[in-house]
């Protein structure tokens, strides 16, 4: 004999929301500010700046960086900084 399960409307309910969160969960975007170390890439756009900006800001020592390689780095400590403040 077959068991029947009868589902209600809040059953369908719940595992709709449960669903949307895993979901929502599933296609975040990573969180840069949670990082130690952020590309440049990921610093233009937290600071929507262009390449050339983001240049000059390591040329004249506004934003420091380590380079390992061919890859820039930036302390998130040091771009949260700049967020708060603003460019100097």
């Amino acid at each position: 004999m077959t068991a029947i399960e009868l589902i209600t409307k809040e059953d369908l309910k719940n595992f709709k929301e449960e669903l949307l969160q895993d979901i929502k969960e599933m296609i975040k975007p990573q969180d840069s500010v949670n990082k130690k170390w952020l590309k440049s890439s990921e610093v233009r756009k937290l600071l929507n700046i262009s390449p050339g900006t983001l240049q000059n800001l390591r040329i004249n020592g506004t934003l420091p960086f380590t380079r390992i390689g061919s890859i820039i780095f930036y302390k998130q400590e040091d771009i949260t900084a700049i967020l708060e403040g603003g460019l100097k």
